[in-house]
């Protein structure tokens, strides 16, 4: 009998991000034939079947570190060929660019920009909006999509962020959600997907989207 050859998933670890809760929470998911890597290493990145980029904290100090740590090329290769998953800030580095500390060139994967939730918008009943964005919401799907499978429309996810993505192409747009607006917080595009709010702090849901990414074949 061959041996079954084991299915690898890269977290990637640029130095930023709580990286123990989303390995763990992998791993709760995980059956055997997976195997969950926390790693910094381009060469681990590159061989991995899939990866998923964490992220908290500053926008500018997170894409800043993956560049210092030598990490982009693999990061790019990876959303070129693999089912490949951001999370939190994970999102906002992805996009072109962020008004966040006077403004930062972020990877340019999807095109449009992270905005400042601020002064310019009001909660429904006129007062002003608490930023950050923290606590629970519910997330709209707005397509059908493998990493929403056996997860209930307007399920409610856990969120912790002052800026929101606006992407220039609106169909990559895969859920939204209302906080004194109505804002994108997840994107598709071919084998890469990204959310805004953190599945491993978002109990059942949250698990069960991991547990899509790790069976995805990054088909959309």
């Amino acid at each position: 009998m061959s041996e079954i050859k084991k299915s690898t998933v890269a977290v990637i670890d640029y130095g930023m991000g709580n990286l123990h809760s989303v390995a763990k929470a992998l791993e709760h998911v995980a059956d055997d034939n997976i195997t969950v890597v926390v790693t910094s290493d381009p060469a681990v990145i590159d061989a991995a079947d899939r990866v998923l980029l964490p992220g908290v904290g500053a926008i500018r100090d997170c894409v800043g570190e993956m560049y210092n740590a030598g990490l982009v090329p693999s990061i790019r290769k990876a959303m070129a060929e693999k089912p490949f998953l951001a999370i939190c800030v994970g999102i906002q580095a992805l996009m072109s660019h962020s008004e966040e500390s006077k403004g930062v060139d972020c990877l340019n994967h999807f095109q449009g920009n992270a905005l400042f939730f601020g002064e310019k918008h009001k909660d429904y009943d006129g007062s002003k909006l608490k930023v950050p964005h923290m606590g629970w919401n519910q997330v709209k799907q707005t397509i059908k999509h493998p990493l929403w499978a056996n997860i209930p429309d307007n399920a409610r996810f856990y969120f912790v962020h002052s800026f929101y993505v606006v992407p220039e192409n609106k169909e990559e747009i895969a859920g939204t959600c209302d906080y004194g607006l109505n804002f994108c917080v997840a994107l598709a595009r071919d084998n890469v997907f990204a959310v805004q709010f953190h599945p491993e702090k978002s109990h059942k849901d949250g698990l069960q989207l991991y547990k899509n990414f790790i069976q995805w074949d990054g088909k959309p």
